[in-house]
This record gives C-alpha cells, structure tokens and sequence, in this order.
C-alpha cells in the first residue's frame, strides 16, 4: 500500500511539474509575442521598427523639452535667435545712439516666442514617426547621423511651418515683442537719412526656431547613434548594436 501511495504521488507530482512548466513556457510565449522580443543578437524586424521609433521619440521628446524649457533659446549660445539678418544695421545704429535696452527687449521677446511655440513640434514628430515604414525605418537605421533628422525635417517641415507662425504671432503679442519691434523700428526710421526698414518678424522668427530644432534633433540623433550611454534601454542597445556591427558590411 506504501509503494502505490509513493507511486501515484510521484506520478502526480510529474504532471502537475508538467503543467506547471507548459504554463510558465506558454506564459513566455505570449511575452515574446508581444514584445517581438527574442535573446537572438540580431534583432527581428519587429525589434529594428520599436527600437528606432523609440529613440526618435526620446530624441524629439528631449530636443522640444529641451529648447520649450524657459532660456531653451535665450540662454542657448547656440540657438539663441539674434536680430534678423536684414536688420543688422538696424541694430548696430540704435546701439550707437544708445538705445541697446530697447535692443535687447526685442532680443528676449523673440526667444521666448521661439520657446513658446516649439512645443507645437512633438505632435507632429509623433505623427511622422507612427507612419514610418519598415523601409524607413531600415534606411534610417543604416544611414548617416543625420538619417532620422532629415526623414523628419521631410515629413514636417511645411507643417511646422504652418503650426509655428501662428503660434509665434501669438507669442509675439503676448511677450510684447511686437510693441518692442513697433517701437524700435519706428525709432529707426525717424532717424534722418536712414533708409526705412521694417523686416518679417514673425517669419524670420519661425524660421530661426524651426531651424534651431532641427539642430537640436540632429544633436540628440548623433548622441544615440555614437554614445552607447545614450541608449538607456535594452531593445536601443540591441538595434543600434547590431546596425553598429553592419556598418562597413
């Protein structure tokens, strides 16, 4: 009677094992599934599409925070937005008499709008990324540092340009560069023999600030591409190694 009790307990004890492990393996299976993850080094092509969209959204998730931020533009030696190229001369005759403050004010009202519209991009960046196709996502995988940042810049360029101008406007109005503007410009021409100028603010500043993501995008780009440290995920570890190992191929 012993033997049989140990026999039909050991006997149960497989099966249950045995359900135990189908469970756990079917478990496993469906996690693959979903993920499209496997322990392989090369990365399927399920891995290669999550993995490049994932950093293109952490790259223009990081640039707009980065630039929207208060002093994103202004603080920036880089992105900081000057006076307009055609109102130089504008700018070095009013300093010459005096009056850089009001110079300035213009300087700062110009860049908080840049920083107020920039958030306008992420949306469109978002969009973009979700209809890139699989022989987007290859060729921008394997292409230069710039691949991704140009995909982009050809895919929303002109609808940044529309979303930014009118937000920029607005931003204009509400930091008070348009006064500022108004009113150094109209110092300006009262001045005797000057020839009277009255540049596009707000098209000068959305292509400044426009030009200035990019920029920023490129930045965050090349950063994932050459700096492991930057690709703060496995599955980016994965695919940018594995697009790293073909380079040359």
């Amino acid at each position: 009677m012993n033997i049989k009790i140990a026999y039909v307990a050991l006997a149960s004890s497989v099966i249950l094992s045995c359900g135990t492990v189908n469970e756990i393996m079917k478990g496993v299976g469906d996690v693959l599934n979903e993920t499209g993850t496997t322990t392989s080094s090369i990365p399927t092509n399920l891995e290669i599409g999550k993995g490049l969209k994932e950093a293109l959204v952490k790259g223009t998730t990081q640039g707009v925070s980065s630039l929207s931020a208060s002093g994103g533009y202004l603080n920036s030696s880089q992105f900081k937005i000057p006076f307009p190229n055609d109102a130089q001369k504008i700018e070095s005759t009013l300093r010459n008499i005096g009056l850089g403050g009001e110079v300035d004010k213009v300087i700062v009202s110009l860049n908080r709008a840049a920083e107020d519209a920039v958030t306008e991009a992420k949306p469109l960046f978002v969009n973009a990324i979700k209809q890139m196709t699989f022989a987007d996502v290859k060729n921008i995988l394997m292409g230069d540092n710039m691949a991704a940042t140009n995909y982009l810049k050809s895919k929303t360029n002109a609808q940044l340009q529309a979303a930014f101008k009118p937000k920029i406007q607005a931003s204009l109005d509400k930091v008070s560069a348009t006064k500022y503007w108004n009113d150094v410009i109209s110092t300006y021409n009262k001045i005797p023999l000057v020839t009277k100028m009255n540049p596009d603010l707000t098209s000068f500043v959305t292509e400044q600030a426009i030009q200035g993501l990019f920029t920023k995008i490129a930045q965050e780009e090349t950063a994932i591409r050459a700096n492991p440290v930057q690709r703060t995920t496995g599955l980016l570890q994965k695919v940018f190694g594995y697009a790293d190992s073909q380079q040359g191929n």
